[in-house]
């Protein structure tokens, strides 16, 4: 490097902004940016939806089948106007919709497991779009939030740790092992030519389920005849980059749910005076627990505080990202506040929901102590370990020391992701 007069180096103008721009590019697209965020979101709107359909269960049929009020032909009158995707109106027939119902729990149960995660992502998505665009005045503030997510789910790499995905990987040496996946697709391939040529997915809808089935196509090619060349490092700088701005657009989208709604808290007259959460104590609809509710919504000051606390911590939340301990502080209240609705109002799924997109923001520190938590607690439940062990026989070797498997770096390279 050349020096000036002075013996300092001399430093080109703007060579500091491009080496930035630089580390930052092959930061995004080397490797896929919060592994634990993106797994706790996983497990978290996939078994919310799942606890939703096995608790609405015996009640489908009213909800999103031919027994409910939104009748065939007003679903099929709103699906013409606003082109929204369902298969459920593919057929009228019984059995065609306890199917759909019964795969959209399954579906959701894989997802949560973390098996073949790129072909249950996109029947999740399937599922969910399925079921609430049949029935759109069904569900609550909650199954919106659903709705987004399992969208921009398919986009991310989400299986990296805390999945059956990163298990197979660790054992096997590679995340593409076994038939299991190509089946899969396989299958997903005929359905999806079925239905374009029965007619039945409009043009748009077609080309993203063609690009979603030739992207697995090309990543299995990848795997299996060219694992280490090019081809296989330019499909996982471009599953990096999708992951990356998945992950993005969910981070994006629950700043924006908090802010919108503290600013339209703002705009009303019950929330400035404090009394806005009052009325839904009063409410028998919401209120699970009468007595409970009665004691709270009794207390004027504490009726006030809850009130302003509300829309101070969702106006502010936003614009606490640029401070990591504010904003865990404030994501611990939220997550509170989340819990007590859940239990005073009555809306667990809703509650679940939006504890799930928080967590996008948990610290990944704090998960991999999750983790670890979880780790050292299920090993003394596995039968080996919970016998005691045998003395040794005369003249044998010495046990080798237990192997403790340490948490995944979530700097490591990509891995743990496969179907």
């Amino acid at each position: 490097m050349e020096r000036g007069e002075d013996g300092h180096p001399d430093v080109l103008p703007g060579a500091a902004v491009v080496d930035r721009l630089r580390r930052a590019l092959a930061q995004v697209s080397g490797q896929a940016l919060g592994p634990y965020q993106s797994a706790v979101v996983r497990i978290g709107f996939a078994g919310t939806w799942l606890f939703f359909l096995l608790r609405e269960f015996p009640h489908r049929q009213e909800l999103y089948g031919p027994d409910g009020p939104w009748s065939w032909q007003l679903a099929e009158r709103l699906l013409a106007g606003n082109h929204a995707f369902t298969v459920l109106l593919w057929s009228a027939s019984g059995w065609w919709f306890e199917l759909v119902y019964g795969l959209a729990v399954a579906a959701s149960a894989l997802l949560a497991l973390g098996w073949r995660t790129r072909a249950t992502s996109v029947l999740f998505m399937v599922g969910v779009l399925s079921l609430q665009n049949r029935s759109v005045f069904m569900g609550d503030g909650g199954d919106n939030v659903i709705h987004l997510m399992a969208v921009y789910l398919v986009l991310t790499r989400c299986a990296q740790v805390w999945s059956l995905d990163a298990r197979r990987a660790r054992l096997r040496g590679s995340a593409a092992a076994g038939p299991a996946g190509p089946a899969l697709w396989g299958v997903l391939g005929a359905l999806l030519a079925w239905a374009v040529l029965g007619g039945r997915l409009s043009d748009g809808w077609a080309a993203v389920f063609a690009a979603l089935w030739a992207g697995a196509l090309l990543w299995w090619l990848a795997e299996r005849y060219e694992p280490e060349g090019e081809r296989r490092a330019a499909l996982d700088v471009l599953a990096n980059l999708l992951h990356n701005a998945g992950m993005l657009v969910i981070t994006a989208e629950v700043c924006l749910i908090y802010a919108t709604a503290g600013w339209y808290k703002i705009q009303g007259s019950r929330w400035q005076d404090g009394t806005a959460l009052y009325y839904p104590l009063r409410l028998d609809y919401f209120s699970p627990w009468p007595g409970l509710s009665g004691v709270l919504a009794g207390s004027g000051v504490a009726v006030m505080l809850l009130t302003y606390g509300t829309v101070v911590v969702q106006v502010a939340f936003p614009f606490t990202l640029f401070n990591r301990r504010v904003k865990n502080v404030l994501l611990a209240v939220m997550m509170l506040e989340h819990a007590g609705i859940a239990v005073l109002l009555g809306l667990p799924f809703f509650s679940l929901a939006m504890i799930a997109a928080d967590a996008v923001f948990l610290p990944t520190g704090f998960l991999v102590w999750v983790g670890a938590r979880a780790c050292a607690l299920r090993v003394p439940l596995r039968g080996a370990a919970s016998r005691p062990a045998l003395p040794p026989l005369p003249g044998a070797p010495p046990r080798p020391p237990l192997l403790v498997v340490p948490p995944p770096d979530p700097r490591a390279p990509n891995a743990g992701e496969a179907g």
